[in-house]
């Protein structure tokens, strides 16, 4: 669960307009991992809680690939971008998230976003027990097709890194100065009533 020295760096950074769960105020990416396993039954509920997902007329496109053993752990490192593997190597889960974009001739229009909600579904409850994940895009997506074998009929999305949070100064000085929070856009910003033209007025 999160810390209290943690929720006073959240809090640092993250200020919500309205009243919400703390749970979506708590997640987000760190970079410094522990080189500590996660207990199947703790790892597993991730993906049950991503298997709960709403989709497109219940099309359920997602499909992870998960790596844990040294030998899973080296092919998905041959494939993740050099920036990403400085820190990533050394947590103890990465999962790759796939789309399926057809099935039996039927087209999935909506394949990444059910699968985004999905990974959302995931991050969250890793969130809510004590783990942090950190979804990368940043991987050589062709070559990782061709090391996973992965079918045409699949998209890649990107990989995630699961398991717990380490200690600020094990990274580089670099992406010791990134470990933090982010903020988000205003509500202003992002929501809009009837027309993209039409503000709505969050000072009611």
């Amino acid at each position: 669960m999160t810390t209290v020295q943690d929720q006073k760096t959240v809090e640092e950074f993250r200020k919500p307009t309205f009243p919400i769960d703390p749970l979506f105020i708590n997640r987000w990416s760190p970079r410094s991992f522990l080189e500590k396993p996660v207990a199947d039954e703790l790892l597993f509920s991730l993906f049950e809680a991503a298997r709960w997902a709403p989709s497109a007329n219940n099309s359920q496109p997602w499909t992870f690939i998960v790596a844990r053993s040294v030998e899973d752990q080296a092919k998905f490192h041959s494939f993740i971008l050099e920036g990403n593997l400085a820190w990533c190597r050394k947590a103890p889960v990465l999962a790759m998230a796939l789309s399926r974009k057809t099935e039996n001739e039927k087209v999935y229009k909506f394949h990444a976003f059910d699968t985004g909600m999905a990974c959302a579904n995931l991050a969250l409850q890793a969130t809510a027990h004590g783990l942090i994940t950190h979804f990368m895009a940043g991987i050589d997506a062709e070559k990782a097709r061709q090391v996973l074998d992965i079918p045409a009929e699949y998209d890649i999305q990107g990989v995630i890194a699961i398991g717990y949070q380490g200690e600020k100064e094990a990274l580089s000085e670099a992406l010791q100065q990134r470990e933090q929070p982010n903020g988000r856009k205003e509500l202003s910003e992002v929501v809009f009533e009837g027309s993209l033209d039409q503000k709505v007025n969050f000072t009611k």
